[in-house]
Order: structure tokens, then C-alpha cells, then sequence
């Protein structure tokens, strides 16, 4: 199969739908697009429409375009990364991995315009987030939550109204950033640097005042890190975590327990934020981006560095924080039900506490004179007529957030 061939392909799959999010090509399955959380099959000229192994790995050759690094990767770990263009129409995050000793790809469909703040209507607080000095920002969330995303509207924040040298390490490369006030150099994980490890190792001979990090994959990465915010930098990353309580364990994990207060310690003079996302269905069949978001403070810093306790948790901590634009899960899941978005199906589905949440719901509805049942299924009759009635006008907003009380001054990091 030529590239050509390729191409053709890709295009048609692109063009059945809109809104496609991921191309998937799995063996025994026709190919795959993925459209708001869902997959759907795309028919091919082959028996029963579906892919067989050889032609996976011819899609994949072509993905992998004659790369040794590459190749090399690909035999020894299993997987490998690269990126796709489809002529002027897309770019593409691929991995080209191993199932049962056949080859499988999926496509992640990069957006070509470079995000803002203001267009993925993030909270009015991620202005004050990009206004640090130093320090380490995390964005937090499984695979698809729009991490990426998140990111590129910060550095493009940057980018737009301050005078300095942004160093982005990526793996691959996702938005490319024209220079505006700043000077953007972006490295790309292969082509420009062995290891992210390497590559930040190197940064902090560049000039930077803020680093990008792809993702912090390993303590050596994390190590170079917290010294790179330690030295005046403003270091931006991400981590597969769910939230804020679960990011700090994870980082401790890479750490002995002899080295754990160490950690704690410095963690808690470096971390400025912990953004945590996730991406929730809406009622009129789209996906709705959730956020949780932790800053900085005395009582932050001292449960980082003591741990959580019965009466001091990061969630406890987070919810108490709204006044200063900090707002969990719960709180963001919540107000976009009481908003018509979301069903109380998803609220309970995607919340942290889920008992909690339930006497919340039932409060909300009895204070409307709703009569609830028992539990969550006393509910979905009632949502099911929310959803009805909000289905037509619902809002195609991509982000959802509480609604700020009125603003004070936000805790210093120091």
C-alpha cells in the first residue's frame, strides 16, 4: 500500500464525520473513527469490510516512513510514536503498537489552529496560572482529556504578552506556536533530543524562563524538573493522574520511603497548580471538559508536606478555595447539572464521592419540590425530562467551571 493509497483513506475517514477525534485500525475491525467517545465503522473494499494484519502493518509503514529510530523502538518496546501529515488538511499523534503479535495504529487528529484561553473558555483563573515565575504546573487526566490542548492555550497566552524565551519538549510535536512577543523554541522527542530527561537536562543551558515537558515519564525527568523550578524556571508538564490528591501520590511513588519527606518538602515550595481534567457526556451528545483545579497556599503546602489527614484532605481543601477560582470535580460536575449540561447519571458517574454527591442531588431536587426515590434511580426520571427539555438549546460549550465568587486576592505560592 502506497501513501497515496494511505491518504485516500485517512481523507475518507475524516470526511464521514464532523467532529472525528480518532482514527483506529485494529485487526479483525473494519477501521474505526472515534466521534465525542464513541466508535464507529468505516467501510473498506475488503471481505466483511475488515483489516487484516498485513494491511495494518502496511498503514503502519507508512506511518513509520523508513525511520530506524523508529523501527528500532517499535521492535524492541512494542510501540512507537510519530506524527502524520494529511497533506494541508490534518496532522496526526500516532502509535503504531503490538497486539498479539499484530500490528494496530491509532491517530489522535491534532488541531491546525493553535488554542486560546479565551476559545476553550477555560476559568479566569488560568491568567493567573500563566503569571507565575517559577515553579511547577500540572495538568493532570487519562489519554484524550485534552491535556495537550490545555497547555498549548497557556503557552500561546505566553507567546502573545510576554517578552521571553518558551522551550517546549514535546513528544511529538502538536501545535506549532509562531513567534509573537516571545521567542518559542520547540524540540521534538527523537528528532531534536534523545529522552525528555536529556532534553530538559539541556534546556536549562537555553535560556528559558518557562519549559514545557511533554510528560513526566520517570523520577530523573522529575528530578531535573523540581530543580529546573527550584532555579527560577516555570516548568509546565503533565502526568496520568485523576486529581490532585492522586498526582501527589504518584509523584512520592517514584521516591524510596527514606526520600519521602524530602519530596514532600520540596513539592510543596514548588507546586504552584494542579489542573486535573476530564471529559464528560453532554446531553446533547457531545463531551463536556470538567476541571479541577488546585493552587498553592499555607494549607496546601502543609498537607504536601505532612500528608493528607481525617480533617484535612485535598479535597476538603480544593472546595474551600472557590472564592480564589480554585473549584473539584464535584463542585464543576454539579453546577453543570443544576446549568441543564450534564445528566445526574453523569454527575454520579464522574464525581469523587459519590455518596456525598447523592444527598446533594436529592437536597437540589427536594428544594425544587421534585419528589426523588431512592438513590440515583429516583432521579432519572426526572433528568430524563431536564435533558428533553435542554437538548435542542444546550450550550456546545467545550469547558464547564463554577461560576467564580466575587474575586479576592489569590494565595501566594511563596
Amino acid at each position: 500500500m502506497n501513501r497515496q493509497t494511505v491518504d485516500a483513506l485517512l481523507r475518507g475517514m475524516l470526511e464521514s464525520a464532523d467532529d472525528a477525534s480518532d482514527l483506529l485500525f485494529i485487526p479483525g475491525k473494519p477501521p474505526l473513527v472515534e466521534i465525542h467517545g464513541h466508535l464507529h465503522d468505516f467501510p473498506i473494499d475488503t471481505p466483511d469490510s475488515l483489516l487484516t494484519p498485513e494491511l495494518i502493518q502496511q498503514i503502519g509503514d507508512q506511518m513509520i516512513n523508513g525511520s530506524e529510530r523508529l523501527r528500532r523502538e517499535f521492535e524492541t518496546l512494542g510501540s512507537c510514536d510519530c506524527s502524520y501529515a494529511l497533506d494541508d488538511r490534518a496532522r496526526f499523534r500516532v502509535n503504531v503498537f503490538r497486539q498479539n503479535g499484530r500490528h494496530s495504529i491509532v491517530m489522535r487528529k491534532l488541531q491546525a489552529e493553535v488554542p486560546t484561553l479565551d476559545k476553550l473558555e477555560l476559568p479566569p483563573i488560568f491568567q493567573q496560572i500563566v503569571r507565575e515565575k517559577n515553579g511547577i504546573v500540572l495538568v493532570t487526566g487519562g489519554t484524550g482529556t485534552g491535556k495537550t490542548t490545555t497547555l498549548a492555550a497557556m503557552v500561546n497566552e505566553l507567546n502573545a504578552k510576554q517578552q521571553i524565551h518558551i522551550l517546549t519538549l514535546e513528544d511529538p510535536i502538536e501545535f506549532y506556536h509562531p513567534h509573537g512577543k516571545a521567542a518559542i523554541s520547540q524540540r521534538e522527542l527523537g528528532k531534536d533530543f534523545p529522552s525528555f530527561a536529556d532534553g530538559l537536562r539541556a534546556g536549562l543551558r537555553q535560556a528559558p524562563k518557562v519549559i514545557l515537558v511533554g510528560e513526566i515519564r520517570d523520577r530523573e525527568t522529575l528530578e531535573i524538573a523540581l530543580a529546573a523550578s527550584e532555579t527560577g524556571h516555570l516548568v509546565f508538564s503533565t502526568l496520568h493522574t485523576v486529581n490532585a490528591g492522586q498526582t501527589i501520590l504518584r509523584i512520592l511513588g517514584m521516591y524510596s520511603r527514606e526520600e519521602e519527606q524530602q519530596v514532600r518538602q520540596r513539592l510543596s515550595e514548588t507546586l504552584r497548580y494542579i489542573i486535573s481534567q476530564r471529559l464528560v457526556p453532554k446531553v446533547d451528545g457531545g463531551r463536556l471538559l470538567v476541571t479541577e483545579i488546585m493552587g498553592s497556599s499555607l494549607r496546601t503546602r502543609e498537607t504536601i508536606t505532612y500528608g493528607e489527614s481525617e480533617n484535612k484532605t485535598f479535597q476538603e481543601i480544593i472546595e474551600a478555595g472557590d472564592t480564589v477560582g480554585w473549584h473539584s470535580f464535584d463542585q464543576s460536575l454539579l453546577r453543570a447539572f443544576e446549568a441543564g449540561f450534564v445528566t445526574d447519571e453523569t454527575v454520579i458517574t464522574y464525581c469523587t464521592n459519590k455518596t456525598k454527591m447523592r444527598r446533594t442531588l436529592d437536597t437540589l431536587l427536594k428544594s425544587r419540590g421534585i419528589e426523588v426515590g431512592e438513590g440515583i434511580a429516583g432521579l432519572k426520571l426526572q433528568t430524563a425530562s431536564r435533558s428533553a427539555e435542554t437538548a435542542n438549546g444546550a450550550s456546545k460549550t467545550r469547558t464547564f467551571h463554577p461560576t467564580p465568587k466575587p474575586a479576592v486576592t489569590q494565595p501566594s505560592a511563596s
